[in-house]
């Protein structure tokens, strides 16, 4: 197993899990991810934001990272802090875990960044996330309502969302 960024190769697979991922959303009742958009996509793998988990030459998991996210976490992100976003599991690499993966990466991220935190939201009040990633060592912050969306994708507005914090 290797973590790397993501590269421009790599878009057709991002947007491929994160369809699977929508579509495993809709089955699980909770707000699904919108189709985000390419240009967003593609900024982040040249600014060297999007992110992957290499397994057996297959992409098993990808995610983003972000140093600010205001219009999510408000007066708080004033806090050095990395933001994780859109974490997507290719399903064949579902049950293994890659969640912890990502979380004793991102702590070594965060720590060389001179970050206290790493911090992630989830869309609504999420029972089976929210007790996941407390299991992967997250701590629960609670719900916020979401006031200036106008910049965020589709299914952040008029949200409440769930905030998770680590430590580093």
């Amino acid at each position: 197993m290797k973590i790397e960024n993501s590269n421009l190769k790599d878009v057709d697979k991002i947007f491929e899990l994160y369809k699977n991922a929508t579509d495993f959303q809709k089955t699980k009742s909770v707000v699904p991810w919108p189709e985000f958009d390419s240009k967003l996509i593609k900024k982040e793998v040249i600014e060297k934001r999007q992110w992957k988990i290499i397994i057996n030459n297959e992409v098993a998991c990808v995610w983003a990272t972000t140093e600010s996210d205001p219009e999510i976490w408000q007066e708080r992100n004033d806090d050095p802090a990395i933001y994780i976003h859109r974490i997507s599991t290719n399903p064949n690499f579902r049950g293994r875990n890659l969640v912890e993966e990502i979380v004793k990466w991102s702590k070594d991220y965060a720590a060389k960044k001179n970050k206290k935190y790493v911090r992630m939201d989830t869309v609504g009040e999420n029972i089976g996330l929210i007790k996941h990633y407390k299991k992967c060592g997250f701590e629960f912050l609670g719900l916020s309502k979401l006031e200036d969306t106008d910049k965020l994708p589709a299914h952040y507005h008029n949200a409440t969302v769930s905030l998770f914090q680590l430590s580093v």
